[in-house]
Order: structure tokens, then sequence, then C-alpha cells
């Protein structure tokens, strides 16, 4: 059974009122869970949250696997969620500089194409559009 601690909607038709829940992930949202683990209200200015520190620990520990908006209410509330990830092939290669690229081999009729694209931007004419001489070709 994956645990995962996400919030369960309650209160009244656009007033939400949230309560922190330890669940197993395939059951509904608002379906039966194992653990309340605290409350959110984002309604109350400033918004109040309320977390049982040392249950989440425990579920956390325990391998739960927190939803996106848990894990940002338990990280501004000072929690930390587990062990810092090693450093990714990205990240590592972000930091070196890159080479540039080599310019690709362009055919003949692609150049032929180009030039005369070019050409006509020069004069400032402007270039019959795809398939007009073959239009013109069939009349």
């Amino acid at each position: 059974m994956a645990v995962v601690i996400r919030l369960m909607r309650a209160g009244a038709k656009k007033r939400p009122f949230y309560r922190l829940v330890a669940a197993d992930s395939r059951r509904q949202r608002d379906g039966r869970f194992l653990e309340i683990l605290g409350h959110y209200n984002p309604i109350s200015q400033p918004y109040e949250l309320v977390i049982q520190k040392d249950r989440v620990q425990k579920w956390l520990d325990a391998g739960a696997q927190p939803s996106e908006q848990v894990a940002s209410l338990l990280r501004t509330s000072g929690m930390t969620l587990g062990k810092p990830s090693k450093p990714t092939k990205k990240t590592a290669a972000a930091a070196k500089p890159r080479t540039p690229r080599k310019p690709r081999k362009v055919s003949a009729r692609k150049a032929k194409v180009r030039a005369a694209r070019e050409a006509a931007k020069k004069a400032g004419t402007a270039r019959p559009k795809k398939g007009a001489k073959r239009k013109a070709a069939e009349k």
C-alpha cells in the first residue's frame, strides 16, 4: 500500500478548509484516510496551518510521499522532507560552457532556394507562395 500525505477538502462551498491526512494513494481525495495530521485554512488572514510534526515525520520515515502542495506547506513550516539529492548529470553538464555546433550541410536545392529568398528580400519583391509555379504550369 502506497501512502501519500495530502490535503482533504472540507468546509462549505466557496469556503475551503483542508485536513492534512495520510491516506492510501488509491483512495479518493476526500475518501477514507489512515490518520489526520493537521489542518490548513487558506481563507483566514494570515492563513492558519497546524501540523503534528512528530506524526508527519513518522509517516515520512515510513515511506509516505507528500503531495506537491503538502510538501510546500511543510517547507514553509520549517520541516525537512528528506535527504538532499545528489547532483544529477544534467546540472553538472549545465555548468560546463557549451561548444558551438557545426553548421549542417545544406543540399544544393535548399541552398538555391535560400539564395533566391535572400535576393528577393534585398530587391524588396514578394516571392511567390508555395506551389505557385506548379499551379501556373497547370493552367
